[in-house]
C-alpha cells in the first residue's frame, strides 16, 4: 500500500505497531539537527526535554545508517519506536513567542463589535411607516446648498449561475442575450454604465464571440463603461464554503479575466449572500481590494446601523491587533437589491421608477401605482420625486455621495428594456442637473466611480488617522429579512451534497500538489514527455471550474429547484472521477524508481484507487495478510469483517462516553432529537427554519440493533435505528487518531413529513450561553446564545468545527461537511443533520426539500483539558483551536488517498517512499494549495505554480504532551531552500492572494516570513 500523506505533511507516532512513514535520510537529519539547535536556543527553559528528543534523533540516525548498510538491523517493530521515541514525554516544541499571538488577539476595540450590537439591540419589529422596518427620515432643503448631493445610479443585473433553471439554460435564455445587448447599448451613449460579477458566466459568453465583439468589450472596461466588480468565478454563499473554496474561485476567475481581458478588478460586490463572513472581506483584502459592498444583514442591524450613520465601515478582522485588514464595506440599507428597495425608504415610489414595469410589460409593480415614460411634460415632477428619495436615503450616510443600483435578477435581458431604463434616467439626471438650486448631481455610474467619489470627499486617499468612517468587528450571521425568518435552514439543506463539495475539495488539493510535481518531474526526463500534462491540466481546470461553481450561493446552500441539484451533483461527480485519473497518473511518474522504465498506457494504469476511512482501511479477498513498511517489516494489521447488515442484537441503548484525561471523568450523552415546523402559515423550506418549538427526543419504539467490535487498532460500536446508522470508533493508535473519537452518522430520512433530525452532545462542561463557531474553516467567532431570541436566530453556520468550554476543559465537535449548530442549553452542542420539508417557505425557489439522499454525516469528538486560563479570555470577541484541534480538523477534512498495484502484473520497481518535503511543515504552517498556473496562451499548464500557505492562530494553553504531533513552531518562518527534497526552488516570490498583484518590490525571496492568520500566495519555480 502506498500511503501518500498528503492530508498532513506531518510523521506521525502510532504506538508499537504503527506504520511510521519516515523517510529520515541523511539530508533530513542534518536539518533536523539544525532545527532542534534552534529549538535548543530558544527553549533553554525546556532543555531536559529538548535534549530527549535529542538523543531519540541521533539513536534513529543511527539506526537509518545501520539500516542502509544492513537494513535487517532496523527494526520497526514492536519494540524498537516505543524505545526511540519514549511514549512518556513526546513534547510538541511550541516557540513561546508563538504563544503571544492568540493570547494579545482581541485586546484591542474596534469602534463597533458585532457581539456587543447584539447585546444591546431590543429585536422588536415594529413598523416604521414606508420602510416598514426602519424609521421616517426627514430633512432640511437647504442641507445641500454648500455641497450638492452626488448620486451614482450603478445599473447591475443579478446572474445566478443555477437556481430555478441550470447554468446552461439561464445562460442560453438569458445572461447571452444580457451581455450580447450589453456591448450595443452602452456603445450607444457614453454616459452609459453597466457593471458584471460572475466570470462562470461572462467565461463562457466570452468564448462564443467574435474578435470584433471583444474589442468593443476591452473599450467599454478602458473608457470606464463597464466594469467587472468581484470577477470571482461566481458571488459565493459565505456560510458554508470552505476559505479553500473560496480563495479557488477568486483565482480562477482573476485568472480569467488577466489572460482574457487583462483586467483587474477592485472592488467586491456581494449582493445576495444569505448573511456575510468576515473571512470574505479577509480574502478581498488580501487580493488587492480596498473596497467592497454587502446587501442581506438582518433588518434590525441594518435598522440599527442607519441611525448611528455607520452603514459604511472599515471591516477589521477580529483576530487583527493592527489596522492592516481594514476594508471598506458598504451596507445597503433596505430590505432588497431590487428596485423597489434601492432608490430610497419608500418602495412603493421607488418602483414607479423601475421602468422595466412600464404598463403594458409583463411586471408590475405590487404597491399598484405603475410607473410614467418621462417626458417634457411630467420631467419636473417625476425628478423632484426621486430626488426627495435620494436626499432621504443619504441622510443613513456620513457623505454627500450616494448610491443607487439598478437592477434585479436577470434584468437587461431585452434591448427594450436598455432603452427603457437608460433613456427614461437620463431625462431625469438632465433635468436635475440643470436645476442649480436643487444642488444635486446625479449621473450614471460604476461601483468604482462611486467609491473613488466617495474616497475624495472624506479626504481618504490622505490615510487620515480619525477617519470619517468607524471601524468594526465581527460577523453578519444569523441573517433575519423579516419578522422571524432566519434563514439558518440553508446551514444544513441538502446535506448530502454539502459533504460531496468537501469530498471534491480534498480531492483537488491532492491532484493539484501531485500534479504540480509530475509536472516538474516530467520536464526532467527525455521519455517522460508522454506524460498526459495537457489533458490532466484540462481536467484539473474543469475540477476547479465545477468546484467554483458550487460555491454559488444557491448550490453549496442546498436552495435551487431539484434538478438543478442533480446538475451539479453530476458535476461535483464528474471532476471527482476525473481528478482520480489526474492523481494516478501524476502518483505513476513520481514513484517510479527508474524514470527511463516511464511508459503511459490509458488502458492499463499503474495504480488503483481504494477507498479510505480512517486509520488506512482496504478491502481484501483473504484473511491472510501481511504488511510491511517501507523498509520491508511488518506492520500491525487488523482484519475486520466487512458487514452487510446489522446482525446481533442487544437492549439498551447507549448512552455515555466517558473521556479521560487527567484521570477525570467526564461525562457526555449523545443522543438525537427531532424539530418540527410551526402550524403558522409561515413554515420552514430550503431557506428558513421555523420549528415547531424545542426538538422532541428521538423515541424508537423497537430497541435499536447494536453492534460492538474490538481490535488492535481500534474498536467500534454500532447502532442500528430507523432513521440513522449511528457509530462511535475509538483509535486505540498513539498518533493523532487516538486523541479524538470519531463519530459518523449514516442518516435517512426519506420517510419524514417537515422534520429535521439534530445530534445533540450533552456534557457537564459550564458553558454559560457562551459557543464558538468556526467561519469558513478560517477563523472561529465567538457566540452568544440569546434567550431574547427565538430559537432559529440561535443556530449559527459550522464549516469545519464548534467548541464549548469552561475555564477547565474545551469540548470540540470537529465536521467533515457545513452544517447548522447550535448551543442550546448550559453544556450542550447540537448539529442538524439533515431536513425534510413538504412546502416552500417563500423565497422564490417555489419548492419544498424532499429529494433526500442517504447522507453520512462525519464528525469527531475532542476534549482537551485547558491550562492557565482567565476569566477575562472568555468574553473575548476572538478565540483560536489548540494545534491539535488545527490538526484534527485537517485529518478529517484531508483523509489519506490509499493506493495499490497489482503484485503479478510484471509492475516495474518503485521507490519506497516518496516525500517531495525536505521535513515536516512547522505544525501551525499549512499548505493551502500548490497550484499550476495556466500559460499565457491556449490551456497549456506554465512552468510556474501558486504556492499557498495559512500560518494558523492558534491557542497554546493546552497540553503538548503525547499530541501525536512531531512538529514544532517557527514563528512563521522557512527558509525556501530548505521546503523540498526531491526539486530545486528556482524562483519563489510573493504576490497577492489571487496572482493579480506583484508587490513593487517583489524579488525571489530566500525565507518566507508569515504572519500569524495570514494567507500568502507565491509564485514557485521548481527544477
Amino acid at each position: 500500500v502506498i500511503g501518500f500523506f498528503l492530508g498532513l505533511s506531518r510523521i506521525f507516532l502510532r504506538n508499537n505497531y504503527t506504520l511510521l512513514f519516515i523517510s529520515l535520510l541523511q539530508g533530513q537529519l542534518s536539518i533536523l539537527q539544525e532545527k532542534i539547535d534552534h529549538l535548543e536556543r530558544l527553549l533553554a527553559e525546556n532543555n531536559e526535554i529538548i535534549s530527549n528528543i535529542r538523543d531519540s534523533v541521533i539513536n534513529l540516525s543511527e539506526s537509518v545508517k545501520d539500516g542502509q548498510k544492513n537494513p535487517e538491523a532496523v527494526n520497526f517493530g514492536q519494540g524498537s519506536v516505543s524505545d526511540l521515541f519514549p511514549s512518556a514525554s513526546v513534547l510538541l516544541a511550541v516557540d513561546s513567542e508563538d504563544c503571544l499571538f492568540a493570547s494579545k488577539s482581541g485586546s484591542h476595540s474596534s469602534g463597533v463589535q458585532m457581539l456587543d450590537v447584539y447585546d444591546i439591540l431590543p429585536f422588536d419589529n415594529p413598523d416604521g411607516g414606508v420602510w416598514k422596518q426602519g424609521f421616517d427620515i426627514t430633512y432640511n432643503e437647504d442641507e445641500w446648498d454648500s455641497e450638492p448631493l452626488q448620486v451614482f445610479v450603478v445599473p447591475h443585473s443579478h446572474n445566478d449561475p443555477g437556481w430555478l433553471k441550470t447554468f446552461d439554460d439561464y445562460f442560453r435564455d438569458q445572461t447571452q442575450h444580457i451581455l450580447n445587448n450589453m456591448v450595443i447599448k452602452l456603445q450607444e451613449d457614453n454616459r452609459r454604465k453597466f457593471i458584471w460579477s460572475e466570470i462562470s458566466y461572462f467565461s463562457k459568453w466570452w468564448d462564443g464571440i467574435d474578435s470584433q465583439k471583444r474589442d468593443a468589450v476591452k473599450r467599454l472596461i478602458k473608457d470606464g463603461q463597464f466594469e467587472i466588480v468581484t470577477g470571482g468565478w461566481v458571488m459565493p454563499d459565505e456560510a458554508s464554503s470552505h476559505y479553500f473554496a473560496l480563495i479557488d474561485q477568486l483565482i480562477e476567475g482573476h485568472q480569467w479575466l488577466e489572460k482574457n481581458l487583462g483586467v483587474k478588478p477592485k472592488s467586491g460586490w456581494a449582493i445576495d449572500p444569505f448573511g456575510h463572513s468576515p473571512t470574505m472581506a479577509y480574502l478581498l483584502k488580501r487580493t488587492g481590494f480596498s473596497k467592497m459592498l454587502i446587501q442581506r444583514v438582518h433588518y434590525s442591524v441594518k435598522k440599527h446601523f442607519a441611525t448611528q450613520k455607520t452603514l459604511e465601515f472599515f471591516w477589521r478582522q477580529n483576530w487583527d491587533l493592527g489596522s492592516s485588514t481594514d476594508i471598506l464595506c458598504h451596507m445597503m440599507p433596505f430590505y432588497s437589491y431590487d428596485i423597489p428597495h434601492t432608490c430610497g425608504p419608500d418602495p412603493k415610489i421607488c418602483c414607479q421608477f423601475d421602468f422595466k414595469r412600464l404598463p403594458g410589460g409583463r411586471i408590475s409593480c405590487p404597491w399598484r401605482v405603475p410607473p410614467e415614460a418621462i417626458h417634457a411634460g411630467n420631467v419636473q415632477h417625476r425628478a423632484w420625486i426621486i430626488l426627495d428619495q435620494y436626499r432621504k436615503k443619504s441622510k443613513l450616510f456620513r457623505t454627500k455621495i450616494l448610491l443607487a443600483p439598478l437592477g434585479d435578477d436577470f434584468r437587461y435581458t431585452e434591448s427594450s428594456e436598455w432603452d427603457q431604463q437608460y433613456q427614461n434616467y437620463q431625462k431625469l439626471f438632465d433635468y436635475m442637473n440643470s436645476r442649480p438650486e436643487w444642488h444635486v448631481k446625479a449621473q450614471f455610474g460604476t461601483l468604482s466611480d462611486y467609491f473613488e467619489a466617495l474616497l475624495k470627499e472624506s479626504n481618504l486617499g490622505e490615510k487620515s488617522s480619525n477617519s470619517l468612517f468607524p471601524v468594526l468587528s465581527g460577523d453578519f450571521f444569523t441573517y433575519a429579512d423579516r419578522d422571524h425568518h432566519y434563514w439558518s435552514g440553508y446551514f444544513t439543506s441538502r446535506p448530502f451534497y454539502k459533504r460531496l463539495d468537501r469530498v471534491l475539495e480534498s480531492y483537488i488539493r491532492a491532484a493539484e500538489i501531485l500534479y504540480s510535481l509530475a509536472l516538474v518531474q516530467s520536464s526532467k526526463f527525455e521519455k517522460m514527455s508522454v506524460f498526459p500534462s495537457v489533458d490532466n491540466y484540462k481536467l484539473l481546470t474543469e475540477a476547479r471550474r465545477n468546484l467554483g461553481l458550487f460555491q454559488h450561493h444557491d448550490a453549496i446552500t442546498g436552495t435551487a429547484k431539484d434538478w438543478v441539484v442533480v446538475d451539479y451533483g453530476t458535476r461535483l461527480f464528474h471532476s471527482i472521477m476525473n481528478l482520480k485519473k489526474v492523481i494516478i497518473d501524476s502518483v505513476h511518474i513520481l514513484i517510479l524508481k527508474d524514470k527511463s522504465a516511464y511508459n503511459y498506457d490509458t488502458a492499463t494504469p499503474l495504480l488503483k484507487m481504494v477507498k479510505r476511512f480512517s486509520v488506512v482501511s482496504v478491502n481484501v479477498n483473504s484473511p491472510r495478510v501481511k504488511l510491511l513498511s517501507p523498509l520491508g517489516k511488518p506492520v500491525t494489521v487488523q482484519i475486520s469483517a466487512v458487514w452487510d447488515g446489522a446482525t446481533t442484537v442487544s437492549h439498551e441503548a447507549y448512552q455515555k462516553i466517558n473521556t479521560k484525561e487527567d484521570d477525570k471523568n467526564h461525562q457526555m450523552k449523545v443522543e438525537f432529537a427531532w424539530y418540527g415546523t410551526t402550524s403558522n402559515r409561515d413554515k420552514s423550506g430550503a431557506y428558513l427554519f421555523l420549528p415547531d418549538g424545542d426538538a422532541k427526543p428521538y423515541i424508537f419504539t423497537d430497541p435499536p440493533t447494536i453492534r460492538v467490535a474490538h481490535g488492535t487498532i481500534f474498536s467500534e460500536v454500532v447502532c442500528f435505528f430507523h432513521h440513522v446508522t449511528h457509530t462511535m470508533r475509538l483509535y486505540k493508535v498513539q498518533g493523532l487518531e487516538g486523541q479524538s473519537l470519531e463519530v459518523s452518522n449514516i442518516v435517512d430520512i426519506r420517510g419524514e413529513y417537515n422534520r429535521e433530525l439534530a445530534m445533540r452532545i450533552s456534557s457537564d462542561i459550564n458553558s454559560q450561553n457562551r459557543f464558538y463557531s468556526d467561519l469558513n474553516g478560517y477563523q472561529i467567532q465567538p457566540r452568544l446564545t440569546m434567550s431574547k431570541l427565538p430559537l432559529q436566530a440561535n443556530i449559527y453556520p459550522m464549516t469545519t468545527m464548534a467548541y464549548i468550554q469552561d475555564v477547565g476543559v474545551r469540548l470540540t465537535l470537529h465536521s467533515a461537511q457545513s452544517l447548522g449548530v447550535a448551543s442550546l442549553k448550559n453544556g450542550q452542542l447540537e448539529v442538524i443533520m439533515d431536513r425534510r420539508l413538504m412546502q416552500d417557505d417563500n423565497r422564490g425557489l417555489g419548492q419544498g426539500v424532499q429529494d433526500n439522499k442517504i447522507t453520512a454525516n462525519v464528525f469527531r469528538l475532542l476534549l482537551e483539558r485547558r491550562h492557565g486560563t482567565d476569566v477575562n479570555e472568555e468574553k473575548a470577541p476572538v478565540s483560536f483551536p489548540s494545534l491539535l484541534s488545527h490538526m484534527t480538523s485537517l485529518f478529517l477534512n484531508h483523509p489519506v488517498i490509499p493506493m495499490t498495484t497489482n503484485a503479478d502484473s510484471g509492475v516495474p520497481e518503485l521507490i519506497r517512499t516518496f516525500s517531495p518535503l525536505m521535513s515536516s511543515m512547522p505544525c501551525d504552517m499549512h499548505i493551502v494549495n500548490l497550484r499550476t498556473i495556466q500559460a499565457k496562451v491556449d490551456t497549456k499548464p506554465s512552468d510556474e505554480a501558486a504556492l499557498i500557505l495559512h500560518r494558523k492562530g492558534f491557542d497554546c494553553k493546552f497540553s503538548n504532551r503525547d499530541t501525536g504531533l512531531l512538529c514544532s513552531t517557527t514563528q512563521g518562518k522557512i527558509k525556501v531552500h530548505k521546503l523540498f527534497s526531491k526539486f530545486r526552488v528556482e524562483s519563489l516570490t510573493p504576490t497577492s492572494l489571487s496572482l493579480m498583484h506583484s508587490p513593487p518590490d517583489a524579488r525571489n525571496i530566500s525565507e518566507i516570513n508569515m504572519s500569524s492568520m495570514e494567507i500568502n500566495t507565491f509564485r514557485i519555480r521548481l527544477r
